[in-house]
């Protein structure tokens, strides 16, 4: 059984949303699977567990958040080369060239992305929830 966290950031709820989606999907494949906010989850916990997925929507100019999720994520970073991961999250304005600048630094990082990243346009809607779902599975 994998064991798997899901770390994301939320100002809105709808990365929230996204983040409980990805959790149901990993529990329904049979993953041992964790929830944590960016504030309670750092570089340490990254090693206890077979996957990852991180949930971080866009925000400024397409960045990920800077005060709590970016500072967390920067220090997991050594943690993530060879480790299976997943990312998600929500925008409200742009074409998603957060999350492309973001695979792109977990590619050069080493990390192992599972699947293709899921990002929806403010709320996710049954589409992005069914694609947060497969993203958990495939973590699992």
């Amino acid at each position: 059984m994998s064991k798997i966290a899901i770390v994301y950031w939320s100002g809105t709820g709808n990365t929230e949303a996204m983040a409980n989606a990805v959790l149901e999907g990993a529990a329904a494949a049979g993953a041992d699977v964790e929830l944590f906010t960016a504030d309670s989850f750092d570089a340490s916990a990254a090693s206890g567990y077979d996957a990852l997925a991180f949930g971080c929507p866009s925000m400024g100019v397409e960045e990920l958040e800077d005060s709590e999720f970016e500072p967390m994520f920067a220090a997991c970073e050594p943690a993530l080369k060879g480790k299976k991961i997943a990312l998600f999250g929500s925008y409200g304005w742009g074409d998603g060239e957060w999350m492309r600048n973001w695979e792109v630094r977990c590619g050069d990082l080493g990390a192992v992305l599972a699947c293709d990243s899921v990002i929806c346009n403010e709320a996710p809607d049954d589409e992005a929830t069914a694609s947060c779902k497969a993203l958990g599975a495939a973590l699992a």
